[in-house]
């Protein structure tokens, strides 16, 4: 099995267009796995990773950890909430004494852009970046892309995929651009102008502010959650407003007149973002994307694993 030219998954924007292959090349074979009835393989069974998590998540922690589990790793789970950090340790003491219980590969989520990028410089174990503030989500950007390969024949170049909605405070958007581009599709980011950064456009982006327009013209539309918890200004007047104006529903997807690829990185804001009668419609691959996240992070850790 070929192997990953880097030691750390810090983010997309450092990985090759063959890392990326490589990774969802082997999350194909352990989507097989993880739907055999044995679901587990023993490839990392002298392996401890540590999941270190400063902010809260359900998705992408219970996704770690299962994928960690079905591939028989040890694992040990941090969250900063009653931990030494409320008393006042570094985040770099924080890993170390981890690390010193002997840990191979840290999974970390982090308020701070760039944390992970800190930490691979001064530790040994392999890191896997799980998301750090606004910058980078690498393994969502790549189970986006795993998903989207599964339901749009298996290559994306020339594909056209609208991300609608908060792309300023989102890091998924940021992950999805980098990888989609890397395998040769066309992008184009989508909301209102306050909600798009000014320097989305140097990354070769298109830009709308046509929900219906952006529908008509994508096969994928990934549509973003507004992040609430990290808007410290209002960037539109209320969420009804913006659900009136940026919302997607059921009718406005049977009104394209053919089939289009619906997803979300979780979790909805049902009635803001996505209508429920859209987000469990038959375009609605969202359920998917969380099965597709386990395959594609098993092949995330296997494959770092490697380079030890």
């Amino acid at each position: 099995m070929t192997k990953l030219s880097v030691r750390h998954l810090l983010g997309i924007k450092n990985v090759s267009e063959n890392d990326i292959q490589t990774i969802l090349e082997t999350a194909t074979q352990f989507k097989e796995v993880i739907n055999r009835p044995i679901k587990k393989v023993p490839s990392l069974r002298d392996i401890t990773i540590a999941n270190i998590f400063f902010e809260n998540s359900t998705r992408t922690r219970l996704s770690f950890e299962l994928a960690e589990k079905r591939l028989s790793a040890d694992t040990i789970s941090f969250s900063s909430s009653g931990s030494s950090v409320k008393k006042g340790e570094t985040l770099l003491d924080t890993v170390n004494n981890i690390l010193a219980m002997k840990v191979d590969m840290i999974v970390m989520r982090h308020s701070s852009p760039g944390a992970p990028h800190f930490l691979s410089q001064r530790i040994a174990a392999n890191i896997v970046n799980a998301g750090d503030g606004t910058h980078e989500h690498p393994t969502q950007g790549l189970l986006d892309a795993f998903s989207m390969r599964e339901n749009l024949g298996g290559d994306l170049t020339g594909k056209k995929i609208a991300i609608i909605g908060d792309i300023t405070h989102s890091r998924v958007a940021l992950s999805n651009i980098f990888c989609l581009q890397k395998l040769g599709a066309e992008i184009m980011v989508c909301g209102p102008s306050t909600l798009i950064p000014k320097y989305i456009r140097n990354l070769g982006v298109k830009v709308s502010h046509d929900v219906k327009s952006a529908l008509q013209w994508c096969d994928v539309a990934n549509v973003l959650r507004i992040q609430l918890e990290r808007q410290q200004l209002k960037y539109f007047p209320s969420l009804r407003e913006y659900s009136l104006y940026y919302g997607i529903t059921r009718k406005m997807l049977d009104d394209l007149n053919r089939k289009i690829v619906l997803m979300h990185p979780g979790p909805i804001n049902r009635g803001v973002e996505l209508a429920s009668d859209a987000a469990d419609s038959g375009h609605s691959i969202i359920l998917e994307q969380v099965q597709n996240g386990v395959a594609v992070r098993m092949a995330v850790l296997y494959l770092l694993a490697q380079q030890n």
